[in-house]
């Protein structure tokens, strides 16, 4: 709420024609219907406290990625539901009972915004829940039974782009429209102009978050997920995503548990003061491994460490690291999607590094274009709202996109494939650590 006040002091309430919504998709709120009060803590994405969930449901996993396009794994939203209904006193009897309401944050904040008065979602949300059916575009009830949740928790489903609702004037001062809701990774394709078949756009943030739309039809993949991209006028964009756990936040952990560097831009300086890894990869496995391979037992690894290594190596190894999950990605989705990109859209903080975005290039072979604007995600909700609310068209809204730079490969086949193959070894060393 404070982010928006200040934002309407600063260029005036009247001047904004509508608002759009962008959150963290799988993070799940419960909060009681009458009072507005969560009833427990939000549950982040990356929390894994709900693995013991997943592997008692294991034998479903098939019919749950045939229905939902997701792996079962505790990076989705309906285990944690779940979890806070069997352990948080007093939520089942709530849930039963109708006095408790669930949603992802962008549900929760449009709670809040309205007054109370509107409790919904939309796809790109919704399909990141574990239990919502995006063939049939609806909440699943035989998954809502498989987790035990109640279809009265849930929020109502509309399109992307509509006429959700307006903020309450005691927030905003008058009654501002709320005309767009969508997921940040699918808000952050849509700003990259992703509506386009081809375009595929990496978000380097917390975690790593590549997605390419495959227009009406689900293209079909065992090792990345199935997704909503949005779904406006009636008509549904299916996307194909894969989703790395631990992107900028291993550069955050050497900041912060490690205390190597003191800021993440001293990684860029480290890294370049070397020639070359020199042997030294890091596997940053600190939540187990999300796309392509989904292990929640893989743990993080250093490998190569030697009398000479030094902290240079290891920020350069965790830049690295960044780079070589990206190409682990992109090669799925290049067989999924049956095509091959020319170029990849960047954007999100770590994409400021030049450092890890020419590695990037060099290791993919592929032109890396890094736009003006990084923090592609609140301009995709802008502009999906704008054009909803008439403030832009498509054109328009497009040609705001404006790219800074581009990272063109310098590196040979033979150079290229030795680093990669080095980090598959590693990556093969991580897997299946913590099976207990």
């Amino acid at each position: 709420m404070k982010a928006l006040k200040d934002v309407l002091s600063a260029v005036g309430e009247d001047n904004v024609v509508s608002i759009g919504i962008t959150n963290q998709r799988e993070t799940v709120v419960l909060w009681d219907k009458q009072t507005g009060k969560p009833v427990y803590n939000a549950i982040v994405w990356q929390c894994r406290r709900t693995r013991e969930i997943c592997d008692r449901l294991s034998k479903h996993a098939a019919l749950i990625k045939r229905k939902t396009g997701l792996p079962l794994d505790p990076y989705f939203s309906a285990t944690k539901i779940q979890w806070l209904i069997e352990n948080v006193p007093g939520v089942k009897e709530g849930a039963d009972k109708g006095d408790i309401l669930f949603g992802t944050v962008d549900s929760w904040i449009l709670w809040n915004l309205t007054g109370g008065h509107v409790h919904a979602t939309e796809p790109s949300n919704a399909s990141r829940t574990l239990c919502y059916n995006i063939h049939t575009l609806d909440f699943d009830d035989e998954l809502l039974d498989l987790f035990g949740i109640p279809r009265r928790l849930l929020p109502e489903v509309r399109e992307s782009g509509e006429l959700f609702g307006t903020t309450d004037k005691k927030i905003t001062g008058r009654e501002i429209p709320i005309t767009a809701i969508l997921g940040d990774q699918q808000a952050a394709l849509f700003a990259q102009g992703g509506w386009e078949m081809g375009v595929v756009k990496n978000t380097y943030g917390t975690g790593l978050f590549l997605m390419t739309t495959t227009g009406t039809k689900v293209a079909e993949s065992g090792n990345l997920i199935n997704t909503i991209a949005w779904r406006v006028a009636g008509e549904v964009s299916y996307a194909i995503e894969g989703s790395v756990f631990i992107g900028g936040s291993c550069i955050q952990w050497l900041r912060e548990g490690l205390q190597i560097i003191k800021s993440s831009a001293d990684s860029e300086q480290l890294a370049e003061a070397l020639e070359s890894n020199e042997g030294v990869y890091f596997v940053p496995a600190l939540v187990g491994l999300g796309a392509p391979y989904w292990d929640p037992s893989a743990r993080g690894m250093i490998i190569g460490i030697t009398r000479g290594t030094r902290r240079e190596h290891f920020a350069r190894a965790a830049l690295e690291a960044i780079a070589y999950q990206t190409r682990d990605v992109i090669e799925e989705m290049e067989n999924a999607a049956g095509i091959k990109f020319k170029n990849l859209r960047v954007d999100g903080g770590a994409a400021e590094n030049d450092f890890l975005m020419q590695f990037q290039a060099d290791i993919l072979n592929t032109t890396i274009e890094r736009p003006q604007l990084i923090e592609t995600t609140a301009f995709g909700a802008a502009g999906l709202s704008g054009i909803i609310s008439g403030f832009w068209d498509k054109n328009k809204f497009s040609a705001a996109r404006k790219v800074e730079r581009k990272f063109t490969p310098n590196w040979d086949a033979e150079k290229r494939n030795f680093y990669y193959s080095r980090w598959k070894k590693a990556v093969a060393r991580s897997l299946n650590w913590s099976s207990e």
